[in-house]
């Protein structure tokens, strides 16, 4: 099967792979429509790991997809052939001490699309299980079915910040998954979202969105920005989405006093942490791994209307454009959100 191949670090190849076909009674087998290009799979790209995952031999990329359902088991009932549908990537083991937890997404033995060792689904088909397959409402188009899985993340973070109705909320970092927590927020119950960047352009476009507003870095700091909106009390809930030393270092001075604090960003690198000033505060510190039990509600809020992610595509690839796409992609370019690759007509 034609897929897209990351052979090592910074060479990615079109070519035949093999890759695992075998349909079991509880799976789908699916024709892939829509694949978007994650942060993560160009991290592999550029740089061959994210912490402890290494690709060390080549892997197919992508894991944010919708497509359509050619074929089901003989145990899937609630799917059927030519049902639209969108797929979480993480398949954790049902019987593992976290999935009995409900926390299946810290699952160790979970399988992950496009995480070493695992393949991913830039590729025509792919089998997946059923209970981890979603069927697309009539009004959700494929390009916003394959955003579910990041607009899963903000939706975890959104669950672990227990937002009561009407807090305010910082999100610090601007980019693809920073606009996800905003708006999940919102949906969430957040009055109002300020969200701090450097990029005059992606804060423009989150600015779109009712409810947002942005806070440029370049112009002012957000303890400033934060404290001249909340008249010095903190906001409510901040949520900590760009991973950079810098703004885990102010976490704690804008948060108000018994507020909470979500993890979303993964930094590089340790980072140091004012514990004083988390204590200080009595603040609630949660952190975020991906996602669990959310992507059906976060389809949900799609097909409701509640949540318009179609502005967040920048641009989009046919297959054998896919280099092209990750190249891109590489760039950063400000204007760039969601970059999405179609696999076929």
């Amino acid at each position: 099967m034609k897929a897209l191949v990351l052979e090592r670090v910074g060479e990615l190849i079109l070519r035949d792979i093999d890759l695992p076909q075998n349909l079991g009674p509880d799976d789908v087998r699916i024709k892939l429509h829509t694949v978007g290009v994650c942060g993560s799979d160009v991290h592999y790209y550029t740089h061959g790991r994210i912490g402890d995952f290494v690709v060390n031999e080549p892997m197919v990329l992508g894991h944010e997809a919708a497509g359509t359902v050619i074929e089901v088991g003989a145990n899937v009932s609630h799917l059927k052939n030519g049902d639209r549908v969108c797929m979480e990537p993480g398949i954790p083991d049902p019987n593992s001490r976290a999935s009995r937890l409900g926390i299946y997404n810290v699952d160790p033995a979970v399988t992950f699309w496009a995480t070493p060792p695992v393949h991913g689904i830039l590729a025509p088909e792919t089998v997946h299980p059923a209970a981890f397959t979603y069927k697309l409402a009539d009004n959700v188009s494929f390009a916003e079915g394959a955003m579910v899985e990041p607009f899963a993340v903000g939706m975890q973070a959104a669950s672990r910040a227990r937002i009561t109705p009407g807090d305010t909320a910082v999100v610090t970092g601007c980019g693809t998954i920073g606009i996800m927590v905003a708006l999940a927020a919102l949906a969430g119950g957040c009055s109002r979202v300020l969200i701090s960047d450097l990029s005059e352009t992606k804060l423009k476009l989150a600015e779109t969105y009712a409810g947002i507003t942005g806070v440029n870095l370049r112009e002012t700091d957000i303890v400033t920005a934060t404290n001249n909106a909340t008249d010095g009390w903190g906001a409510d809930i901040v949520f900590e989405c760009s991973g950079a030393p810098a703004a885990i270092r102010d976490i704690f001075k804008i948060v108000r006093p018994g507020g909470a604090v979500v993890l979303v960003g993964l930094p590089p690198e340790p980072v140091p942490v004012d514990i004083a000033a988390a204590c200080s505060r009595e603040c609630r510190i949660e952190t975020v791994f991906r996602y669990a039990n959310v992507f059906d509600r976060a389809l949900a809020l799609i097909a409701a209307g509640k949540v318009d992610l179609k502005p967040l595509v920048s641009d989009t690839f046919h297959f054998d454009q896919s280099i092209k796409a990750f190249e891109r992609a590489a760039e950063g370019r400000p204007e760039d959100v969601k970059l999405q690759i179609v696999m076929g007509d």
